[in-house]
Order: C-alpha cells, then sequence, then structure tokens
C-alpha cells in the first residue's frame, strides 16, 4: 500500500472517530423539545413526590383506624368496611386502597412517569437509553400492567362512594352544613372523575374499538366526551393525586385536634 493510500484511510478513520465524538455529545445534551426544564428536574420531581405520597398513604393504611371526623370521610376510607380478626380490627383503608392503588400503577400516564422517575428512562427519544439489560415491552413482570381495564371497573364503583360521602357531608347533625371540608370534597371529587372519565382504557371501552364512527354515533359522542379529558391526562392525574392528599391531610388534622373545624353554616 502507497504512503498516500495510508494517509487517505487515516484521514478517514479521524474523520469517522470524530464524527462519532460528535454526535454522542449530540445524544448527550439534547434537549426536550417540549420544555426548556434540564432533562433531570421532571423524574426527580416525580420521584420524590411519589416517594412521599407513597410514605405518607403507607403510614394512613396500615396504623390510622378511621378516616371519618362528622359529616366529613377521606378517600382513603371510602367506603367505610369494618373487620375484626378476633379482637383486631384490620385497617379499614386496606379493603380500600388496593383500588385506588392498581387503578394508578397501572395507568398509562403513571407508567409513563414511574418509568422516567424511578427507572430513569429518558424523557426524549434521541437520548440514548441507560445500559440495563434489555428491554421486553409489557411482559413478564410488566404484564401486570395490562390490568388496568379491570381497575377500571373497580375505580369507576368507588368513585360513586365518593359522590355519595360529597352528598352526606352537606348534612351534619340532621341540618344543613357546608364548610371548608365540604368544600374540599367537592373538588376532590370533581377532580378524580376528570382523572377516571378521562382513562385511555374508558376511552377506547366507550369507542375506541369501532372502526366506523358514523354506524355508532352515540358511543362516538361518548368516545369525543372522554378525548376532552383525556387530552389532558396528565394534568388529571396530577391534581388528583394532590386533592385526594389534601383532603386526607384535611380530614386527619381534624381527626387528631390539630385545627378546628370551619364551616359557615
Amino acid at each position: 500500500m502507497t504512503a498516500a493510500a495510508r494517509s487517505n484511510i487515516f484521514g478517514l478513520m479521524a474523520v469517522v472517530e470524530r464524527g462519532d465524538a460528535q454526535a454522542h455529545a449530540y445524544r448527550v445534551k439534547v434537549q426536550n423539545p417540549y420544555s426548556r426544564r434540564p432533562n433531570w428536574l421532571y423524574p426527580v420531581v416525580v420521584l420524590v413526590v411519589f416517594a412521599v405520597f407513597i410514605a405518607y398513604a403507607s403510614v394512613v393504611v396500615l396504623f390510622e383506624t378511621t378516616g371519618r371526623y362528622g359529616p366529613y370521610l377521606s378517600p382513603f376510607f371510602s367506603p367505610e368496611i369494618s373487620v375484626h380478626a378476633g379482637p383486631y380490627l384490620i385497617p379499614p383503608s386496606l379493603w380500600v386502597a388496593w383500588a385506588p392503588l392498581a387503578f394508578r400503577l397501572t395507568c398509562y400516564y403513571y407508567r409513563k412517569a414511574y418509568w422516567r422517575g424511578f427507572l430513569w428512562h429518558p424523557r426524549s427519544c434521541a437520548v440514548e437509553e441507560p445500559h440495563r439489560g434489555i428491554y421486553r415491552g409489557e411482559t413478564s413482570f410488566w404484564a401486570f400492567n395490562n390490568l388496568h381495564r379491570f381497575a377500571l371497573y373497580a375505580i369507576v364503583i368507588q368513585t360513586l362512594f365518593l359522590y355519595y360521602d360529597v352528598i352526606t357531608s352537606f348534612s351534619s347533625h340532621g341540618a344543613f352544613h357546608i364548610g371548608v371540608g365540604t368544600l374540599i370534597m367537592v373538588g376532590n371529587v370533581v377532580l378524580l372523575s376528570g382523572y377516571t372519565y378521562g382513562c385511555h382504557a374508558l376511552r377506547h371501552l366507550v369507542g375506541g374499538s369501532k372502526d366506523c364512527f358514523s354506524c355508532h354515533r352515540i358511543r362516538f359522542r361518548l368516545w369525543r366526551g372522554v378525548t376532552v379529558l383525556n387530552v389532558n391526562h396528565e394534568w388529571w392525574a396530577w391534581a388528583s393525586l394532590f386533592s385526594v392528599w389534601g383532603t386526607d391531610v384535611y380530614i386527619r388534622l381534624l381527626i387528631h385536634g390539630v385545627i378546628p373545624q370551619w364551616s359557615w353554616v
């Protein structure tokens, strides 16, 4: 091989190496096109908020024995169920918490959120994946996510109990009542309804499986109604999480005598 040929080969290799280095730098520095915030901020917020909520919810579910204060009932304890094993009371919230846990754990939005927060899945497609083995989709352990549709059925029933709780919160000792707790419970059920009835599984159930909307006009209208909520499913998911949390915190503070009950009627 001539000296000129060797020089050309070495030059080409240098260009390729330089190009690989530039491409790697681009993958590392790529910014999410939908946000100006740092790529690490979203998963860190998800990680912190979820971890604190899980810790709080675990304490309430396992160690608190009631969610009732006057006309107010915490969503962690609705419906009210009291079962004893001999002289011991089984934590009442255990009979309730499994439904919202299953629904949110298998929710399409929350799956994305905890994959990015706890498993550090990148927010942007162009960002290089961390080296952690082969991703096999929702098979093996992750197959439980396919239970989301069945969790939806359970949470719809539970939502009906929450509607009943809101109605009864307007009555205290046989008289009409409106207090801060009433307004908090109303806001909570509104946000939970937006989250529940904007669910991807419900959207598919009411009309997503149909190829001819003109042949099923009622289902088409239902599908469009769910879609209005589904467009902002992420917002509803976060807002309803904080509303459930806030509702229980307020009622829990009343139960333990930390704050007085504020009411107008």
